[in-house]
């Protein structure tokens, strides 16, 4: 780590972090000659830096993208779990299939049904440890290191960081309002196969994207999916959303009508609990055995207490009237935040209305870097994730990120109320004209 790199640290993280920073960049050890060339781009996601600082009293956390549990049965459940471990424990505390049980793997594909997949097989759906291992089997298993993944710009920092981990190059493809443009993505991947670049897939959260909230245009969707087959390029589906729409049925994903082109990801982690750590990948059937393989191979098997649990969940709960609740919850959430940055947000500054998830992209002027106001937002009480996060480029950033799920309706007014000022006062130092 640099200096400069220490200096920016030192504007947003406490000076204990700092300290165990410096102690790590400058106790040079004999096993450092050990790592490989892989180790030294995996990276501690700006995220979850931010997650631990948002756990101070007082602070309002617009950063995390945390479901709201409250709503959830939660002593039922508790229930449910010890009647697992106490009438099943021999099975539920045991090694399992690694591929997953096969009563979890034949209910997700009746999750997936509600989000418009009709033809999936419970045989080529792999559990996973979250969605978030499922990119990484998927890159594991395509990626050789200088290989190119294309992504939406912005996009997923989790996904970003599994990226870079594997040495592979990211390509960003622009988004406007209606999600990946069909035509600059056309254009990039032309430009990039000139050039020589070996690109593997294309990785694309289409309903409401983390972070930006933006959800691609139903039109769009299948002439995506087609410009990818037509380079031979695979469809990496990231969907943990797709089921939390505010109003109306839920948009068919790209893997509905293309069940041989999309490698399609689901989580229970925003549609029941991320604690338990379960997501699935649904596999094209001549890419499943080394999927599977590879999966098998990081996790031996996904916890089968947890899939048991999930399970239950799903066949003795009304799960699609929790997915109704939570939809209810996280539209007033979301409307409360867009009508406080209407009330209180400076001139200048604009903001995405996502039509469901957890998330607001908020765009300041040219000019402003979001990074350096985290810690003059977090003086003034109130979290942010800065825009940088979620990007490939270098260089500062002047969007950031704020996330409604977790937060009442009147705690988002008043983290709203506290960020204003720090904005405001970004923007008036901008030099005369930047505007």
């Amino acid at each position: 780590m640099t200096h400069e790199t220490l200096d920016a640290a030192a504007e947003v993280l406490p000076a204990e972090a700092i300290d165990a920073i410096e102690r790590a960049a400058t106790s040079a050890h004999r096993h450092d000659e050990l790592f490989s060339e892989r180790a030294a781009n995996i990276k501690q996601s700006a995220v979850r830096d931010v997650f631990d600082i948002s756990l101070r009293p007082g602070l309002v956390s617009l950063a995390g993208g945390s479901p709201y549990l409250q709503s959830l049965p939660l002593e039922r459940l508790g229930q449910t779990a010890a009647k697992i471990i106490a009438d099943q424990g021999m099975t539920a505390l045991q090694y399992g299939s690694g591929q997953g049980t096969e009563e979890l793997r034949t209910q997700i594909c009746e999750v997936m049904a509600a989000e418009g997949i009709l033809d999936a097989d419970p045989r080529n759906v792999v559990i996973t440890a979250g969605s978030q291992s499922a990119q990484d089997v998927a890159t594991k298993v395509f990626c050789d290191p200088g290989d190119v993944v294309l992504v939406e710009d912005p996009t997923y920092v989790g996904a970003l960081n599994t990226f870079e981990a594997y040495q592979v190059e990211v390509a960003a493809v622009p988004m406007d309002g209606h999600g990946l443009v069909p035509d600059l993505l056309e254009a990039r991947i032309a430009a990039l196969q000139t050039a020589g670049k070996n690109i593997k897939f294309l990785y694309t959260i289409p309903n409401f994207n983390n972070p930006s909230g933006i959800t691609m245009a139903e039109e769009r969707r299948q002439e995506i999916v087609n410009i990818c087959r037509n380079a031979n390029i695979l469809v990496l589906e990231d969907n943990p959303y797709g089921l939390l729409r505010f109003n109306g049925k839920p948009l068919a994903p790209l893997r509905a009508a293309n069940p041989d082109d999309v490698i399609y990801m689901g989580s229970f982690s925003k549609i029941f609990a991320p604690g338990l750590r379960i997501g699935w990948a649904l596999v094209p059937a001549h890419l499943q055995r080394r999927y599977y393989l590879a999966s098998e191979a990081v996790t031996l098997c996904p916890s089968t207490l947890n899939q048991m649990l999930v399970s239950a969940y799903l066949r003795d709960y009304d799960w699609k009237g929790q997915i109704e609740t939570y939809r209810g919850l996280y539209s007033e959430r979301c409307q409360a935040m867009l009508a406080a940055l209407e009330q209180y947000m400076p001139e200048g500054l604009s903001w995405t209305r996502p039509e469901g998830g957890f998330f607001v992209w908020v765009t300041l002027p040219e000019g402003v870097d979001t990074y350096p106001l985290l810690r003059k937002a977090i003086d003034a009480g109130v979290v942010f994730i800065p825009g940088a996060a979620f990007t490939h480029a270098d260089g500062p950033s002047n969007k950031l990120r704020l996330a409604f799920s977790a937060v009442p309706p009147e705690t988002i007014a008043e983290g709203v109320r506290r960020l204003a000022p720090v904005l405001q006062d970004a923007i008036a130092a901008l030099e005369p004209g930047a505007l």
